[in-house]
């Protein structure tokens, strides 16, 4: 016979610990895609004028607003759990620095051919798409099924960069679309793992 005044059971060691490696997965994914969210913006902003212009300077100070406000939502301490735990695949932290290492190898191979060619125009292309397609391995390594989305619209944006440059555009009007429209996708998704989880 049970008493009717029972306490709520109490997690075991392992669920708590589940439970924080998931909320610290949670807050450094939110910060790290708000970080290369404002990266893009900038770059984006770049292609608008100089510096100093009234345009640029305003995609600026915006994208900073909009980065503020993700790691707040990301990295407040009133967050709300998240509903699920991440169930991370044996030697998952290997998996992401493989990943990410030959991201970057991407990156700089991406920026060499394009200049070694002369068609710099292709580097925001080239970064979005290696950019996109790494975040496929991740939502695995990670659980978090968002970034099949993140990438999904990130690697639509290179495709959308190279239609521009196929067409003529100018590397400005490229990497101004290219720019802001990877940010707005990092955003997205900062902003759906700091609330969502």
């Amino acid at each position: 016979m049970t008493s009717s005044t029972e306490s709520a059971p109490t997690p075991s060691a392992s669920d708590a610990e589940c439970l924080a490696l998931t909320r610290q997965l949670r807050r450094r994914g939110t910060v790290v895609l708000s970080v290369f969210a404002l990266a893009w913006a900038f770059a984006g902003a770049s292609g608008t004028g100089p510096a100093t212009d009234v345009v640029p300077v305003a995609v600026e100070a915006a994208a900073l607003a909009v980065t503020a406000v993700a790691l707040y939502l990301g990295l407040r301490k009133d967050a709300r759990p998240s509903p699920r735990t991440v169930d991370l695949p044996p030697n998952w932290a290997r998996g992401v620095g493989i990943v990410n290492g030959v991201e970057l190898l991407a990156v700089v191979a991406v920026i060499a051919a394009a200049n070694a060619s002369g068609r710099p125009a292709y580097i925001p292309v080239g970064i979005a798409l290696v950019v996109g397609l790494h975040f496929f391995p991740l939502a695995r390594l990670y659980d978090q099924w968002q970034y099949r989305w993140t990438g999904a619209l990130t690697t639509a944006v290179a495709v959308v960069g190279a239609v521009l440059v196929l067409t003529g555009q100018s590397a400005e009007t490229v990497r101004v679309v290219v720019g802001l429209a990877c940010a707005a996708v990092l955003w997205g998704s900062a902003c759906h793992l700091a609330v969502r989880g």
